[in-house]
């Protein structure tokens, strides 16, 4: 129990120290913590409990360090998740906001944020391209036609503007009377 403990400690202090961009920026990261290095969770279930962590209120990083660290040790394991998360932030925080009030104007600072622009970009598409095609453990993709119509229709209402709330609960409805006896 202890040695699962520390790795959630160091996963989470990785995730948090190397996660850069918010949310969907760090699904990669995560993913590659939790599925593929020490294979907590498979694919599917890492999709599903990125979908409860977006309907929950609070950044994915959060949300799903507390599930997943319930998941895999308990009460204790989704406290020590959720700490470690948000320890780099808080020390980093802490320690930038000192020095970027002083020094925001600095063309080597400027240098810096404008450079860490692209990577996040791609880290953001990565996470799509794995929401977007993710695989069962048998390597076949789970996300069927009906999936696709879904997205399809939610994607076409929210270009013409309908309410995300709305299209959040017609996506589910739809979900249900697609998915229910499954």
């Amino acid at each position: 129990m202890i040695a699962t403990l520390l790795q959630l400690v160091w996963s989470y202090l990785k995730i948090g120290f190397f996660g850069f961009g918010g949310g969907y920026a760090m699904l990669s990261l995560i993913h590659s913590e939790v599925v593929v290095r020490n294979e907590w969770l498979t694919n599917g279930e890492f999709s599903d409990i990125i979908a409860i962590s977006q309907m929950t209120p609070g950044p994915i990083a959060l949300n799903s360090a507390t599930y997943i660290g319930y998941e895999v040790a308990g009460v204790l394991g989704s406290v020590v998740a959720t700490v470690a998360v948000c320890i780099p932030a808080l020390t980093l925080m802490m320690l930038l906001t000192r020095f970027f009030l002083k020094l925001h104007n600095n063309r080597y600072v400027q240098s810096v944020v404008v450079s860490m622009r692209p990577v996040v970009v791609g880290m953001i598409m990565s996470a799509a391209l794995l929401l977007i095609f993710p695989h069962s453990d048998d390597g076949r993709s789970f996300i069927d036609g009906w999936s696709w119509l879904i997205f399809a229709l939610a994607l076409l209402g929210s270009a013409k503007k309908i309410n995300p709330i709305l299209l959040i609960v017609l996506s589910g409805i739809a979900g249900i009377i697609i998915y229910w006896p499954q």
